[in-house]
């Protein structure tokens, strides 16, 4: 069994309100080390150089959607294997089928009950 209260996640979304929420929860009710990133090409750099054990990533993000962000980290050798949990406000998404093959453990809607992100992600990150 995987020890999620150990865990380092990197949420990713360019909307400050919810990447403050989504932290948060993680934060004060997962207790988990948090570090966020506004843009694809900051988580990244973070995923790159930083020990990360799990990816909270925004699908619909300026410049670089989740989608590019995750072929990215599928395709570095440092970040490859690092859990991805899609978080979204759209509930079509392409290819669903697809997302486990890269990585996806999870997709959680917009909006979110906190208590049920949180039990959500402790559950895919024991799996």
């Amino acid at each position: 069994m995987v020890d999620v209260t150990a865990k380092r996640i990197l949420v990713v979304d360019d909307d400050a309100v919810i990447r403050e929420v989504v932290a948060a929860c993680l934060q004060h009710l997962g207790s988990w080390d948090v570090l966020t990133a506004a843009s694809g090409k900051d988580a990244l750099r973070q995923a790159d150089t930083e020990k990360i054990d799990a990816i909270v990533l925004d699908v619909m993000m300026p410049e670089m959607d989740g989608f590019a962000v995750l072929q990215c980290l599928r395709s570095n050798p440092t970040t490859q294997l690092i859990p991805v949990v899609l978080l979204t406000a759209h509930s079509y998404l392409p290819n669903p089928d697809r997302l486990p093959k890269l990585g996806v453990v999870l997709t959680i809607f917009k909006p979110f009950d906190p208590v049920d992100f949180v039990r959500q992600i402790a559950q895919a990150l024991q799996g």
